[in-house]
C-alpha cells in the first residue's frame, strides 16, 4: 500500500483519505497519496497558529536562526533526492528541479542571517526630552497560497520570511504538487520548530484556501497563482481588513535589437520562452525584434527550438520536460490553434511528443507574423509557446514591450549601452533583464511586478519585511 503522507495541524500529523500525486512524465507512476483536509481541519490550523504566535512572536532570535539553519543545512544535503521529488510531480527537468532544490535551502539560509540582523532606529522627537523607536513586529497569522510551478522554491521564500519575523504560518500548497511542501514541512518539524508554528493544509483551493480567506483570523495571506484566484483573495482580504500579497500573471517581453550578438539572443529567448516547460510566470512569450536582426535571429531560434530535447524530466539528456497535467496541456493546444486562427505562422513545434512512458509532451512551438493585438500576445498561456512580433526600430520595440496589462519581467538583448540604459529606465516591469534570459532570479534580492502582475511588497530578500512586519513607533520621555 502507497504511504499517505498527511497534514501537519498543531504538531500532530493527520489524515486518512488522500488522493494520488501523478507524475507528468509517466503518468502509471505515483510520487504518493496525499491528504486533503477538511474545513474543519483547516479552522483548526488557523486555531494552532493563532494559539501559537504569542509564544513564537516573543522567541528568541537564536532559536529561529538555529531551526531556519538547520533547515537550510538539511535541504542542501538533500538537493539531489529532494530534486528528483520536485522533478517527478512537477516535469522540470532534474537538473532545474535540483537547482531550484538549492535555491530553496540558500532562502532559509539567508532568512536565517535576517533573524541575526532585526533592526530599527532610534531618533530623536521634534519635542526636547523625547526618544522615538521605530521597530518592526510581526503581523500573526500568514497564511501561504503557493502554485504548482515552483514547488519548493515559492513556499520556501514564504514560509523562510514568515518564522523569521515571528509570525505564525498556514499553508496550502497547490492541489498538483504537495510532496515538495510537505518535504519542506516535515524538514521544519524536525529541526525543532514548536508545535502549531507551522500547519500544513493540503487539498482544493474550494475547501481549503476558501476557509483560510473566510477566517478573520488569517491576518495576511501572501498568494502566488493564477490572475482571478489573485482577485478573490483580495476581495475576501478586503472584506476583513487582512493585509494581502499578491503575485500574478505575466506577458513578459524580450527585446532582441539589430545590434545584439546573435548567439547571446538566440539562447536568452530560448530559455526565457522554453526552459521549464515555458511554466514560469517570468517567461518570455513575446519576443519584439528589430527588422535589420530579425530574419536571420528567427532562423536561429528556430533551429534551436527544433533540436531541444523533449522527454523525462529524469532523463539526463532532455532539456524540456512535460507539460504538467492533461489541462495545462489542453490550455497551451488550444491557444497554439487559437495563434493559427489568428494568422501567425506556426513555423516550429506545436504537436504532442510520444515517448517511452505515456506523459504530456509538448514540442516547443514558435510562431512568426504574429502582432501585439493578436489573444497569443496578450494571454498568459503558462507552457512553451513563443511569438516573434518584428517592429522597425527601438521605439516602437520599447512601445510594444510596455503595451500590456502586466508587468513583471522584461528583457532587452543589445551590445549598446545606450539602448540597455534607456530600456532599464523606461521598461515598465517590476524586474528589468540585459543579455540575461527574462526567467531567472537570485535569492536575496527582491522579486515582484507591476500592473496586473503583482500587488502588495516585494518578496525576498530584506524587502520581505514590508509584508511580513508591520512598523511600530514609540514615544518615551525621559525624564
Amino acid at each position: 500500500m502507497t504511504e499517505l503522507y498527511k497534514n501537519l495541524i498543531d504538531g500532530e500529523w493527520v489524515g486518512t483519505d488522500g488522493v494520488e500525486n501523478i507524475n507528468p512524465s509517466n503518468i502509471k507512476d505515483v510520487v504518493g497519496v496525499y491528504a486533503r483536509a477538511t474545513v474543519e481541519e483547516t479552522k483548526q490550523a488557523i486555531a494552532a497558529a493563532k494559539a501559537a504566535f504569542p509564544a513564537w512572536s516573543r522567541s528568541g532570535i537564536l532559536e529561529r536562526h538555529a531551526i531556519l539553519r538547520k533547515t537550510a543545512d538539511e535541504i542542501l544535503a538533500r538537493k539531489q533526492e529532494l530534486g528528483e521529488l520536485l522533478s517527478r510531480e512537477e516535469g522540470k527537468t532534474l537538473p532545474e528541479g535540483i537547482g531550484e532544490v538549492t535555491r530553496a535551502g540558500q532562502i532559509f539560509d539567508f532568512f536565517a542571517g535576517e533573524t541575526l540582523r532585526l533592526a530599527g532606529e532610534i531618533l530623536p522627537s521634534a519635542r526636547p526630552g523625547i526618544g522615538v523607536e521605530i521597530t518592526r513586529e510581526p503581523i500573526g497569522v500568514v497564511g501561504i497560497i503557493t502554485p504548482w510551478n515552483f514547488p519548493i522554491a515559492i513556499p520556501s521564500w514564504k514560509i523562510a520570511p514568515a518564522l523569521c519575523y515571528g509570525n505564525t504560518v498556514v499553508i496550502k500548497p497547490a492541489d498538483l504538487v504537495p510532496g515538495s511542501t510537505w518535504a519542506i514541512v516535515d524538514i521544519l518539524t524536525r529541526a525543532g520548530l514548536p508545535k502549531g508554528v507551522l500547519n500544513l493544509v493540503m487539498g482544493k483551493g474550494s475547501v481549503v484556501g476558501q476557509t483560510m480567506l473566510d477566517s478573520p483570523d488569517v491576518n495576511a495571506i501572501t498568494f502566488t497563482g493564477s490572475v482571478g484566484t489573485g482577485r478573490r483573495v483580495a476581495e475576501a482580504s478586503i472584506k476583513v481588513g487582512r493585509k494581502f500579497q499578491l503575485e500574478m500573471g505575466g506577458k513578459n517581453p524580450t527585446v532582441v535589437l539589430d545590434d545584439a550578438d546573435l548567439k547571446v539572443a538566440v539562447e536568452s529567448v530560448a530559455q526565457s520562452a522554453f526552459f521549464s516547460t515555458g511554466q514560469r510566470c517570468t517567461a518570455s512569450s513575446r519576443v519584439i525584434v528589430t527588422e535589420g536582426i530579425h530574419d536571420k535571429f528567427v532562423e536561429a531560434l528556430a533551429e534551436r527550438a527544433r533540436n531541444l530535447r523533449v522527454g523525462d524530466a529524469l532523463h539526463k539528456d532532455t532539456e524540456i520536460g512535460p507539460v504538467v497535467d492533461p489541462s495545462q496541456l489542453k490550455q497551451d493546444t488550444d491557444y497554439i490553434e487559437i495563434g493559427k486562427g489568428e494568422g501567425a505562422k506556426l513555423l516550429v513545434g506545436g504537436d504532442r511528443v510520444t515517448r517511452d512512458t505515456e506523459g504530456y509532451f509538448l514540442q516547443p512551438a514558435l510562431f512568426t507574423e504574429a502582432t501585439n493585438s493578436m489573444r497569443i500576445s496578450r494571454e498568459e498561456i503558462f507552457g512553451p509557446v513563443a511569438s516573434v512580433i518584428k517592429v522597425k526600430d527601438y521605439e516602437e520595440a520599447l512601445a510594444t514591450a510596455n503595451d500590456t496589462e502586466f508587468g513583471l519581467s522584461a528583457g532587452i538583448v543589445t551590445t549598446s549601452l545606450k539602448y540597455a540604459t534607456h530600456f532599464k529606465r523606461n521598461a515598465e516591469a517590476g524586474m528589468v533583464m540585459v543579455n540575461v534570459p527574462t526567467a531567472g532570479v537570485d535569492f536575496h534580492v527582491p522579486f515582484g511586478g507591476r500592473k496586473g502582475s503583482s500587488y502588495g511588497p516585494r518578496e525576498q530578500g530584506k524587502y520581505a519585511a514590508e509584508f511580513f512586519t508591520v512598523v511600530k513607533t514609540a514615544y518615551t520621555a525621559a525624564g
